[in-house]
């Protein structure tokens, strides 16, 4: 059980994100409303066989890392090189491009936070992250030469198991760091971000741990890509900076990204006592599932219980929600009415950040916090990009015998949704966060006063 008057404070946040060198260039490119979605050379290479060909991808070159090819003929990186010498070469050769991502917004959160070398590693100090597929890329290369090529089991590579197990962005960042308390992934799909810092939360509400770094991650892969690409659920027909398009009309699917996010978080007395600057309080975390056995199609009736609990833990009016809002056709009115119904039409603004990055899948939730920390520390809504046009009309799902939602079509809403920056006392964000198989995410963030 928590453990009453203990709370839990955000002391920390660093990552990796598309088409940015490092958090500042993030910053500064959401709030003055840019895109960061571009064609994918990668996916183009495939055009013939894919139909989406854009992505919020990372170049290796602007985070300082550069990749060693050991396999001659083969595309993919054995280990990375550290030209900014933050992680040592022991570290990366256990890493895949995740993990170093990882491993990189741990070092920069950990700075931020302040904590001593004795913090860092103690008992009381925990690692949550994990990410939302597989260790893909590496899997692939290893046994197609193996078993396509007829290679020696070697040439797979020594670190195969450590470099795709499932924790392995979880073990990489212990191992990095050297704490001795938790280390654990809780992969809850596009809700991953968000679950392992909310369950990070909880080990520090309930007195288990002290601080810890926890976040999601999402590294570079194209076989992630065409496997959403296969479900033809991804976005098409746009150009890359209008290809996400939130509560557009015209929506027609996600633009699959790459990217981490990771936060360090601290019991708010110690971080208090100690000086440390504080980017926001954890007011409340909530998590549950959909429960009508539906791996795909979103829960209305999911979503408003998923409001009820972070309700019943603390005083919820937010000045902001940030959405899941992957700029799929019945999601996002789905998710828009479960605010409106919850919250009201007026006094809030809602925030789609995904219409700039696009959906960074384990790490959507994460970066996604990361943005709402930025909301706070800027005072400012980011625009939602590119949604032009909302419907006049109500949506096929609304005419249903049943429905118990709103009946309003989503121009109703317009209001509440900024297509430029937004100035404005921002005191408290609600961010919400879904994943295949009904999995539900909602953490609300406060001001320290």
């Amino acid at each position: 059980m928590p453990i009453q008057g203990r709370k839990v404070a955000i002391v920390g946040m660093g990552g990796a994100f598309p088409d940015c060198a490092d958090l500042a260039v993030f910053d500064k490119k959401i709030f003055t409303g840019q895109s960061l979605i571009r064609e994918w050379p990668k996916a183009v290479e495939f055009q013939k066989q894919i139909r989406s060909t854009v992505s919020g991808y990372i170049d290796d070159n602007d985070l300082g890392l550069e990749p060693i090819y050991y396999v001659e003929g083969y595309d993919w990186p054995e280990t990375f090189v550290d030209t900014l010498g933050r992680i040592p070469d022991i570290n990366l050769s256990t890493a895949d491009l995740g993990s170093v991502w990882a491993m990189l917004g741990s070092l920069e959160s950990i700075r931020m936070a302040g904590w001593t070398k004795t913090e860092t590693q103690s008992e009381r100090t925990g690692v949550v992250i994990a990410s939302g597929g597989a260790g893909n890329v590496i899997m692939r290369h290893a046994w197609h030469a193996f078993f396509e090529f007829g290679k020696k089991s070697r040439l797979a590579g020594s670190h195969t198991v450590d470099r795709t197990m499932s924790y392995r962005e979880a073990a990489n960042v212990s191992c990095l760091i050297k704490n001795k308390g938790v280390c654990e992934s809780i992969t809850s799909a596009c809700a991953t971000g968000l679950g392992n810092i909310g369950y990070a939360y909880r080990l520090i509400k309930f007195g288990l741990q002290d601080r810890a770094v926890a976040g999601g991650v999402e590294g570079t892969s194209i076989e992630t890509f065409i496997g959403f690409d296969a479900m033809q659920v991804l976005s098409k027909g746009f150009s890359p900076a209008e290809s996400s398009r939130p509560f557009d009309t015209s929506r027609n699917g996600f633009v699959c990204s790459f990217g981490a996010g990771i936060v360090a978080l601290e019991e708010y007395e110690m971080a208090k006592a100690r000086g440390a600057t504080i980017l926001a309080v954890i007011d409340e975390y909530f998590n549950n599932s959909d429960g009508d056995g539906n791996m795909f199609y979103p829960s209305y009736d999911g979503q408003r219980r998923l409001w009820q609990g972070l309700m019943a833990g603390a005083e919820i009016k937010p000045d902001v929600v940030k959405v899941h809002g992957t700029a799929t056709p019945v999601g996002d009115i789905i998710e828009l009415i479960s605010v409106v119904d919850t919250l009201g039409e007026d006094g809030y603004h809602i925030s789609a950040p995904k219409s700039q990055f696009g959906h960074m899948l384990g790490a959507a939730g994460s970066v996604e916090l990361i943005t709402a920390l930025l909301m706070l520390k800027n005072q400012q809504v980011p625009p939602c990009l590119n949604s032009d046009t909302l419907n006049h009309e109500q949506e096929k799902f609304q005419q249903k015998d049943g429905w118990a939602g709103s009946q309003k079509p989503a121009e109703a809403y317009r209001h509440l949704i900024p297509q430029e920056t937004v100035t404005k006392e921002i005191n408290q964000v609600v961010c919400l966060n879904y994943g295949f198989g009904g999995t539900n995410s909602a953490m609300a963030i406060s001001k320290d006063n």
